[in-house]
């Protein structure tokens, strides 16, 4: 399903930047829909966007380099709005004739900017104000018909102008919470550079959306691929408003869920408003993955089982075309690699991982939403609050967070594990507070003592996240004695189990599940 069209979109050109989706979200923030898009997107796919305003995110190349990445240069023509961030300022300028040369002293952490305008894209802001520098490059000479409007102690021109065009360039990064006033700087160049009303909001996307989808689907009968947590749930609940009853919802247990979650996701959807069908393929998807232990592998045939799944039920229904599907942004985007600096994180089941045939058409309604967004959605639609608070738990469950080989004994392991885990949480109203948390049964073995006897047991590693949106996440500080409550369960409970390690990993650099 392609994005749904807005009447209002400020476009961002992707350079590689570890910040460009903070761009997006904090636009959205705002109130006005931004959509992310390689820096080399075609001039006529650009266009046929219309955009209100257009962002060159940061990057980590210099425009000087041979094969920098550039964007097309027509976007000077379009008469929009353009802002450059950092390597964004630096193409705006060196595409229009400025100069950018290597700084002499690379400039990494706060700065304060002096600012000398402060009429339009500075308008209400601090002065000075602080700001988040980052950059190894720097302008030395401007374009034509452009002037300084701020600089710092280290950089003589930290932000650019040109007037009767509305180009912009910034040297530091308004979008990190180490800007404070740079949500309010993006708010001048969205709302009152690019003239956008700022309503994108939960209920202006279900109104759209809904509308696109009653055209789309007209009469016929879809099936939705339910997984009962939060994506998938939203998309039934948004398909299910456009058609009704037409709606039949399926839930596959593929023998890698957790504990009980088979019987509590069917409670959830038996009085749902559409038909609602659980499928046992545990014993099909286990078999596809015997002896499989690298994780780009273990994703990509769980996807095409999963659609080889949802083909039967829908000839066994019958007259069913359409698959629906709870993908949202971040998994397009750390799926899809582009020529250039952006690269492929890893395929999700949904996205990456999916067979080039298929007998269904993809329905993916939430596809341009980050996962906090979709719970606003969720929220205005009505699903329920259990559902909505429920920790993301990905589509290939626990074939990646067993790490090698999958047999029923690991999942054995593995499946009491994460409810203890879960349940210490809850019980000490942490839960909540969480964006994510599970365990992870690794491939090494320890050596133990337990009863005065020497064990060579397997090794548990926690992991639990704070987060907005899953892009960007921090370790969870979890109080040592829950910490250690939880680790004394997990021994004495489980056995083959003599270690339980706890994961401070960050994203990035790590990703948060493990495979």
């Amino acid at each position: 399903m392609e994005m749904t069209k807005h009447k209002e979109v400020i476009l961002i050109l992707d350079f590689g930047s570890q910040y460009t989706q903070l761009i997006a979200r904090r636009i959205r923030e705002i109130g006005v829909y931004s959509e992310i898009k390689p820096f080399d997107i075609d001039i006529d796919q650009i266009k046929s966007l219309n955009p209100k305003g257009i962002v060159l995110s940061g990057g980590p190349s210099s425009v000087y380099a041979k094969d920098a990445p550039l964007p097309p240069a027509d976007i000077f023509d379009m008469g929009v709005p353009i802002l450059g961030i950092c390597y964004g300022l630096q193409v705006l300028a060196f595409l229009l004739g400025g100069k950018v040369d290597a700084a002499s002293h690379r400039e990494y952490g706060r700065a304060n900017i002096e600012i000398l305008d402060s009429h339009d894209l500075f308008a209400g802001i601090d002065n000075p104000t602080q700001v988040w520098m980052s950059h190894g490059d720097h302008l030395t000479d401007l374009p034509q018909n452009f002037e300084i409007i701020a600089k710092t102690q280290n950089s003589p021109i930290a932000a650019i102008r040109r007037q009767d065009r509305a180009f912009f360039g910034i040297q530091f990064h308004p979008e990190v919470v180490h800007t404070p006033q740079g949500k309010d700087i993006l708010n001048n160049f969205a709302l009152k550079i690019c003239d956008c009303r700022g309503d994108w909001n939960a209920s202006s996307f279900i109104d759209t959306t809904v509308s696109d989808l009653r055209e789309r689907l007209k009469d016929q009968r879809v099936l939705c691929a339910l997984s009962g947590g939060v994506d998938s749930t939203v998309a039934a609940y948004l398909v299910a408003r456009a058609i009704g009853k037409k709606l039949t919802c399926v839930f596959v247990d593929t023998g890698l869920l957790r504990q009980n979650e088979r019987k509590s996701v069917c409670k959830a959807y038996e009085n749902a408003a559409f038909e609602f069908r659980c499928v046992d393929a545990g014993k099909t998807f286990l078999k596809k993955l015997r002896r499989v232990t690298d994780p780009e592998k273990k994703r990509k045939i769980i996807g095409r089982q999963f659609i080889r799944t949802f083909e039967h039920e829908a000839k066994t229904i019958g007259n069913i075309n359409y698959l629906v599907q709870g993908t949202l942004y971040p998994d397009v985007i750390e799926s899809v690699s582009t020529r250039g600096p952006s690269a492929t994180i890893k395929s999700h089941h949904n996205v990456g991982g999916l067979p080039q045939k298929m007998g269904l058409s993809l329905v993916e309604p939430l596809r341009e939403l980050f996962k906090d967004e979709v719970r606003l959605v969720g929220k205005e639609l009505g699903a329920p609050d259990a559902i909505l608070k429920r920790h993301p738990f990905p589509g290939p469950g626990l074939a990646v967070r067993i790490l090698g080989k999958i047999t029923k004994k690991r999942l054995n392991i593995l499946r009491p594990a994460d409810r203890i885990f879960i349940e210490e949480l809850e019980k000490n109203n942490l839960y909540d507070q969480i964006w994510q948390a599970f365990a992870v049964l690794l491939p090494v073995r320890t050596v133990g003592v337990m009863g005065d006897e020497r064990t060579y047991e397997n090794v548990i590693a926690l992991r639990a996240v704070t987060s907005l949106d899953g892009m960007t996440a921090d370790w969870a500080e979890i109080p040592h004695a829950v910490l250690g409550t939880i680790s004394n369960r997990i021994i004495n409970e489980i056995k083959g189990v003599n270690r339980v390690v706890y994961d401070v990993s960050s994203k990035p650099p790590g990703t948060i599940e493990w495979e």
